[in-house]
């Protein structure tokens, strides 16, 4: 016969109540912990792509103006006074290059955003552990 398990000694000198009360507080502890794990991971992924949305926001803020300084510059090129035309075209593509810039930053950073890994993994843990005592048996 084998050596008995650590759990199977425990179980033959403890009585119900106590093994019952230690597996519910272990359990109470465990999801408190991947609670609070849960929390910082989504806080972490909140705060990143908080940042990557305020840059596509100036993205699009950005590529408003450059639509804007494009149609005035479109209506002054069609009109006599070719100053103006130009001067509108410099501004509208000024606009474009920081559009292009602040999405290009923005989508790098929203492409770093993990979600909660960790939590995920030793979630899938859980079972897997309750499982190791019937694999001795």
């Amino acid at each position: 016969m084998s050596d008995p398990t650590p759990s199977e000694e425990r179980a033959a000198t403890n009585s119900l109540g106590e093994l019952v009360g230690e597996v519910t507080r272990d359990l109470s502890t465990l999801m408190r912990q991947e609670v609070a794990l849960a929390k910082a991971e989504l806080k972490e992924s909140a705060v990143t792509s908080a940042k990557g949305a305020g840059m596509l926001g100036g993205a699009g803020y950005a590529a408003l103006m450059g639509v804007l300084f494009l149609s005035l510059a479109l209506w002054a090129t069609l009109t006599p006074l070719v100053g103006w035309a130009w001067s509108g075209l410099i501004v509208a593509v000024i606009w474009l290059i920081i559009a292009a810039v602040l999405f290009v930053v923005g989508r790098t950073r929203l492409k770093k955003v993990k979600g909660a890994p960790q939590t995920v993994e030793s979630l899938q843990e859980i079972p897997q552990t309750l499982r190791r005592n019937e694999e001795n048996r």
